[in-house]
């Protein structure tokens, strides 16, 4: 019924973030990453916002991610810019490669898509068996402020073809005992009147207090954790709004 990040999804989303579009962490991670000498893994790469130009930095990447549609973005905008990369279509907190990696790297707060508590100390266990010794975990997470239950937003966006995409978005879950919400997302496409393509996406997203997710990190193993506010290395969080990007090394004895 629902689909992940099907394709009307997708072109909304190199429409309204298409390559070269930063919020400030597509040079955070290249500022990080630049003393890395092997292989970075992208969590959740999408269509190649924060990948390509990672790889255009001299950075050796892979990518992962569920979405066949967002993938097969991301291999165009590669084969544009003459570029290439290994692409996986695999789950975020499951997924299984043959290489270790120096780093693994989930910008934007996509690991927040990750659905309950279970799942996220599975990814994290998983993440650190991924890592080489030393090896580190970089991701970015954010606290909604908005809680409202039956928030609903419109927004549309017209196409190079002359269409236009709707996005009807409208909560329908909020628990704030278990850190959580679901959204509906409903994306319609037309031209001239007439429906050309529709698409649900059922959207989960859940947050973690600061301490508790550091906690986390300690208990799989990993260590030397920081947290930096607003892509600004070293940045000590301040207010529930702020983007905090985590970082956290496995032990050279692992």
């Amino acid at each position: 019924m629902y689909s992940l990040y099907g394709e009307l999804c997708t072109e909304v989303y190199d429409l309204s973030k298409p390559l070269g579009f930063s919020f400030g962490d597509v040079e955070y991670y290249k500022e990080r990453l630049k003393g890395v000498k092997g292989k970075v893994l992208e969590v959740g790469c999408g269509s190649g916002r924060v990948l390509i130009p990672l790889l255009q930095a001299g950075i050796d990447i892979d990518g992962v991610d569920n979405s066949a549609a967002m993938l097969d973005s991301c291999k165009r905008h590669l084969e544009e810019l003459g570029l290439a990369a290994r692409l996986f279509e695999d789950e975020m907190h499951n997924f299984s490669l043959t290489d270790l990696y120096e780093a693994i790297i989930i910008p934007a707060g996509s690991f927040q898509l990750v659905e309950g508590r279970e799942q996220v100390n599975a990814a994290l266990k998983h993440f650190y068996s991924y890592l080489k010794p030393g090896g580190r975990l970089i991701l970015d997470l954010f606290i909604p402020t908005d809680l409202e239950a039956n928030h609903a937003t419109t927004r549309s966006w017209d196409t190079p073809d002359n269409e236009v995409i709707i996005l009807e978005e409208r909560r329908t879950e909020c628990n704030l005992l278990e850190q959580r919400m679901v959204s509906i997302m409903r994306y319609e496409k037309w031209k001239e009147g007439q429906l050309l393509q529709t698409e649900l996406q059922r959207f989960p997203l859940s947050w973690f207090g600061t301490y508790e997710f550091e906690l986390m990190l300690k208990q799989h193993g990993f260590e030397e954790i920081t947290k930096s506010a607003d892509y600004k290395w070293m940045n000590t969080p301040a207010t529930a709004d702020q983007m905090i990007t985590y970082e956290a090394r496995k032990s050279l004895l692992d």
